[in-house]
């Protein structure tokens, strides 16, 4: 059970504001953990958690820029470095965004394929360069880089069809690309890091319930063998193990939680 205890973990989670991020955070929280949250916005929810968890520190910072981060880093870490940092922030489009964010490949805007590149790929490098670099130095720690499936398979079309609505919604290009670009980012750092050791993994996610319409959660249910999407809970177990020393051997690795797709 002492595998499991994290009272000496300092956890740095982006994307803490979100809908995972939160979830995340509570229950590292619970865990024992210290767990520094930031993000661009503090939500009611954030500050709920603030007042519940004293363990629980919100920080607001632009992951997609340098200045900012290294800016945190040195205000937050000149002594005690995170032993554990999960870079979970994520620009996903969904049928009910803009026009401009969920058009066709053929008619993509350039403008939503560089924000959604900035924060999946350039946020996620920023934070490993910065962050991991200390944790590097200190010569301990593991990052926890999330994924997607969309970033080992294509998006499967059928799923997104819809009778009821006349615009046909193709899943953007973007979130495939730079959950791709995560995966080899994740082996990259992991041999590099490796002597130092630092432990990088990647945690690859199927989809999860939160409020889509019935007729994609009856498509996305049908296409996962398991017969359903995830719960928002199911993705706990995966960060508690390789946020822990459970997972002291492993490295380089990709998690898989995605109900058998």
């Amino acid at each position: 059970m002492k595998l499991f205890n994290l009272n000496k973990q300092t956890i740095l989670i982006t994307g803490a504001s979100g809908f995972l991020g939160l979830q995340y955070s509570k229950f590292l929280c619970e865990q024992g953990a210290k767990v520094y949250g930031v993000d661009l916005n503090e939500n009611k929810k954030i500050t709920n958690l603030k007042k519940k968890y004293k363990n629980f520190k919100f920080h607001k910072c632009d992951i997609t820029s340098e200045k900012d981060l290294k800016s945190l880093s040195n205000k937050l870490f000149k002594k005690n470095v995170p032993t554990v940092l999960i870079n979970n922030a994520a620009l996903d489009f969904s049928p009910d965004d803009n026009d401009d964010f969920i058009k066709p490949f053929e008619k993509y805007s350039n403008e939503a394929w560089n924000k959604a590149m900035d924060v999946n790929v350039n946020g996620v490098y920023l934070c490993c360069k910065i962050i991991g670099s200390k944790m590097a130095n200190k010569k301990r720690g593991s990052i926890v880089n999330v994924s997607s499936i969309y970033g080992i398979v294509s998006p499967d079309p059928k799923i997104y069809e819809n009778k009821n609505k006349k615009n046909k919604f193709v899943k953007p290009i973007p979130y495939s690309v730079s959950k791709s670009a995560i995966i080899n980012l994740t082996r990259y750092l992991a041999v590099y890091w490796a002597k130092k050791n630092v432990r990088v993994n990647n945690l690859i996610l199927g989809g999860m319930q939160n409020r889509q319409n019935k007729t994609f959660i009856k498509n996305y249910s049908g296409r996962a063998p398991i017969g359903r999407m995830a719960k928002i809970n199911e993705f706990n177990g995966p960060i508690l193990f390789l946020s822990s020393d459970l997972s002291s051997y492993m490295t380089g690795a990709n998690l898989v939680v995605d109900g058998g797709w």
